[in-house]
């Protein structure tokens, strides 16, 4: 193997070994993985792969199935372990970086394209993403396959992109819905404004079959969430993709809050999710333009690919640039146009010294620091917000005759998930009851630890020894006021 492949080979490979140990050993996070993973979990326990549910009885409308399905099916096949629930969102980004392989091949060479791979995979986003159950990786998937197919159609490629453009789009849908039109249709008319393409080029689609195909792939499930649970499409087309797109306050959210950011907020988080390569690039191009401003600029706008590609990664920045909710993951769908743009340049770099540097260095932090992280939380160092061990404390100190794990208050959904759902909510009077019919010998009660100093607690504390203490919560054991043997046999006796 030249030498050059050995080196890639060997941080490619890396990075992915790093993304499978902290994939096997990060515990699920509230709120956002830990709740994905739980309606994931609810779906393979259910056997509903119309509806996901939120919980026992709501309906989740937040997203489409298509991550919950690949997350549930594999759940059922491999097990209930965050490493299973995590294996198709990496393999969505892997699939993602051999689109984007494709995508650097076709633009320009063998080098491009191997540095382009290298730099998508060990972006913050990308690597992040490619080992959480999040709905992201799904959509990225189908932008880039839809840009990548549409790219290589205008070229002259084979009729197959065509039809894989349209197969874009319905994993677009199924991932997170209409956006995924929105994502592709604003590359496509910036490349058309700006006379990169002729209207004409768009005629090279095959528009009627190819819509057709995408509809049969998407709209059945749409009807049917519909069908069984009324309100879904009134609430996932006008609240998700226009209330909260233009309200920055909107409270129709039924599943969590608003992320309310400054407008064009989403270009920092650009710069969060390419770290550390975004970085390096606006550096390399300050330095370019001040060297030589009309030669650096001249010489990528005259390449009308490199403009296009440019187009695919501003996209969903211009799209949520007045936009106040947004997360970093939003920037996803730009990252393979991005890594393309970016191994365009490092590709020229010719000195062997420079290259092995930037292998060694940009190439290792993200994957350097996630797994450090891992590591140390691991070990117990540092706590994150997770109740695994909490839960895993509880199975191991509980009876046949003990409660189940009640939470004072909302269950996180990381209770809910690692308990298999025997995590149960409850209010303080609900407790109080409870003792009082003596329904269990001995009861476990998480309580919020910034509820410790409530003086209506006071009694309950008192009664209680403190099993264990988390971030967030202190797990008490609280005896029953007659023990739970005692209370069935006068139950027998009367």
């Amino acid at each position: 193997m030249p030498r050059q492949y050995r080196y890639w080979a060997l941080a490619l490979g890396a990075i992915l070994i790093s993304r499978l140990v902290s994939m096997a050993l990060f515990p699920f996070v509230d709120t956002t993985e830990a709740r994905y993973a739980e309606v994931a979990r609810l779906m393979a326990e259910t056997g509903d792969w119309i509806t996901p549910w939120f919980e026992a009885g709501v309906p989740f409308w937040g997203k489409p199935p298509l991550s919950f399905w690949a997350q549930a099916a594999s759940a059922k096949v491999f097990g209930l372990n965050e490493f299973y629930f995590r294996l198709p969102a990496l393999m969505a980004t892997i699939l993602t970086g051999f689109l984007t392989w494709r995508l650097a091949r076709g633009y320009r060479d063998a080098t491009t394209s191997r540095w382009s791979v290298l730099i998508f995979a060990s972006m913050a986003l990308p690597y992040t993403s490619a080992g959480a159950v999040m709905t992201d990786a799904f959509l990225a998937l189908g932008i880039t396959l839809s840009l990548l197919s549409f790219f290589r159609t205008v070229q002259g490629g084979r009729a197959c992109w065509g039809w894989l453009f349209f197969l874009g789009l319905a994993i677009g849908f199924l991932a997170k819905g209409p956006l995924a039109t929105i994502l592709v249709g604003i590359p496509i008319v910036l490349g058309i404004l700006f006379g990169l393409y002729r209207l004409k080029a768009l005629a090279q689609l095959p528009w009627f079959w190819g819509s057709l195909v995408t509809l049969v792939l998407t709209l059945p499930w749409y009807l049917s969430a519909e069908l069984k649970t009324p309100g879904f499409l009134d609430y996932f087309i006008v609240g998700e993709h226009i209330l909260r797109f233009i309200d920055p306050g909107w409270s129709g959210d039924l599943y969590g809050r608003a992320h309310s950011q400054p407008k064009g907020m989403i270009w920092v988080f650009w710069l969060w999710a390419s770290f550390p390569w975004g970085i390096l690039a606006l550096v390399a191009l300050g330095i370019c333009i001040t060297r030589s401003r009309a030669r650096c600029l001249n010489s990528f706008w005259q390449d009308k690919n490199a403009v296009f590609l440019l187009f695919c990664a501003i996209g969903p920045l211009l799209f949520f640039t007045l936009a106040s909710n947004t997360l970093w993951t939003y920037v996803l769908p730009s990252l393979p146009f991005c890594a393309v743009l970016i191994g365009r340049q490092v590709s020229r770099i010719g000195r062997p010294g420079t290259v092995k540097f930037l292998y060694a260095s940009s190439v290792a932090v993200c994957p350097l620091l996630l797994l450090v992280i891992t590591l140390v939380c691991n070990s117990g160092l540092y706590s994150v917000k997770s109740e695994k061990n909490l839960v895993d404390y509880y199975n191991q100190r509980s009876e046949a005759d003990s409660s189940p794990l009640l939470y004072l208050g909302k269950a996180p959904f990381s209770a809910r998930f690692y308990s298999r759902g025997r995590a149960r909510s409850i209010h303080l009077k609900q407790l109080e009851s409870m003792r009082e019919e003596n329904a269990y010998r001995e009861y476990f009660v998480a309580i919020p630890a910034k509820r410790l100093k409530d003086s209506e607690l006071a009694p309950l504390l008192e009664a209680g020894s403190t099993e264990m203490q988390n971030l967030r919560f202190r797990l008490l054991s609280v005896k029953s006021p007659i023990s739970h043997r005692e209370s069935s046999n006068r139950a027998e006796f009367h």
